[in-house]
């Protein structure tokens, strides 16, 4: 080879050599990041709240009456028929005891009714006679009107005083029946527990079950003295299933009743579905765990997943409910970590051939994970998720991979 070629050679490796070294030195090392697709998906706008389950309609039962309640006849978890099974059982109560006063009382108030009854029965003797008086005097007159030998007016003086006649003796047998009453009180009042007069009439009060369904809870199991209107068994049927879910009353005025919403951790493996079936009409203010003031307003769901799918559950149990606030089933979306502020629009970094592309686009519906985009990027499109501060326009990109050793 001459010399003046291998000069060439040796002089263009030199500055290949050199060339090489200034790239190396000088290039823009590619930023390291986190790519997603643009993809065109179903997606759904959720609000998730807990709820409690609850039994749609509950039924207790009460005490009608002052006594005593025997021992439940039934037990909590106990299937009852309505009009059939007996829930509960209550005895009038028993008088109670005297002590020596009012023992003292008593018999003073039974010497007062006798003695009462007493002058009863002579006011009514003296009635009668006043009215036997009173008769044969009517009929005399009568019949003397009748041959002339006295006058019309004393016939009506003969009338009046008959009707006086019958008017007290009336009184008087009504005063006899109130001075009897009087002595039965106070006879009743000596009355004791264990005696054969406590015992007439009483008999127990059997309570039957109003409606179908289950014993969910019992007020105390043993005997006991009650009032009326107490409480003493509470039944349900655990088949009417509905859910209650406070949420703030600003994500309230966005359902609407029929909103779809999914069941997760209540238990099952599977979702259970729901609709909604109530927004209650008033709010109130409750304090959040940070301190927070909020207006929350409590929803109402009716399960409607069959009763197999949602076996074991039952009332008072804790869930948690995703409300489908909007769907679609064609949605261009990313994630919403892709997407920051740029001023008063939003902005985010599209790759294409490995260079990033700051975009501004417009966005839609949000949900936790991600946007809708309704314009500026296309489907299919590479966007950077999670962008840093080193990325922007222009910058050479390369995907980070992640060692899954």
């Amino acid at each position: 080879m001459p010399k003046a070629v291998r000069m060439l050679l040796l002089i263009g490796l030199g500055v290949v050599l050199v060339g090489g070294l200034l790239w190396v030195t000088f290039r823009t090392e590619p930023v390291l990041v986190d790519l997603e697709e643009a993809v065109i998906a179903p997606m759904q706008v959720t609000i998730d709240v807990d709820g409690k389950t609850r039994i749609r309609d509950i039924y207790e039962i009460s005490a009608p009456i002052t006594g005593l309640a025997q021992r439940s006849p039934v037990e909590v978890g106990d299937q009852v028929m309505a009009g059939e099974t007996v829930v509960a059982v209550v005895e009038p109560i028993e008088p109670s005891l005297l002590d020596a006063r009012s023992r003292l009382q008593a018999d003073a108030a039974i010497r007062e009714a006798e003695a009462r009854l007493l002058v009863a029965q002579t006011e009514l003797a003296s009635a009668e006679e006043h009215r036997r008086r009173a008769q044969s005097q009517f009929d005399r007159t009568e019949t003397l009107v009748s041959r002339g030998v006295v006058s019309t007016t004393q016939l009506e003086d003969a009338t009046e005083q008959l009707a006086i006649a019958n008017a007290a003796q009336a009184a008087a047998i009504a005063g006899i029946s109130m001075a009897q009453s009087s002595l039965e009180r106070a006879q009743a009042e000596l009355i004791e527990p264990g005696d054969e007069q406590s015992q007439d009439g009483a008999c127990c009060v059997p309570l039957m079950a109003p409606a179908n369904g289950r014993v969910l809870a019992i007020n105390q199991i043993s005997a006991r003295p009650v009032v009326a209107g107490a409480r003493l068994v509470t039944i349900g049927d655990p088949t009417e299933l509905e859910i209650v879910a406070d949420i703030l009353s600003v994500d309230a005025v966005r359902l609407e009743v029929g909103a779809l919403a999914f069941v997760d951790r209540w238990g099952g493996s599977d979702a259970l579905e729901a609709r909604l079936v109530r927004i209650e009409p008033a709010a109130r203010t409750e304090v959040s765990a940070l301190g927070i003031e909020e207006q929350r307003v409590d929803t109402v769901f009716e399960i409607t997943s069959p009763l197999e799918a949602r076996e074991g559950l039952g009332d008072g149990f804790s869930v948690h409910l995703r409300i489908v606030e909007w769907q679609s089933d064609q949605a261009l979306q990313v994630p919403l970590s892709a997407t920051f502020r740029v001023g008063e629009a939003w902005g985010l970094f599209a790759v294409e051939d490995g260079v990033a592309h700051e975009r501004l686009v417009e966005l839609g519906r949000r949900n936790a994970r991600t946007v809708e985009v309704l314009g500026g990027l296309e489907a299919g499109t590479m966007v950077v998720t999670h962008p840093s501060d080193d990325l922007s326009d222009g910058s050479p990109v390369r995907q980070r991979t992640i060692d899954m050793r």
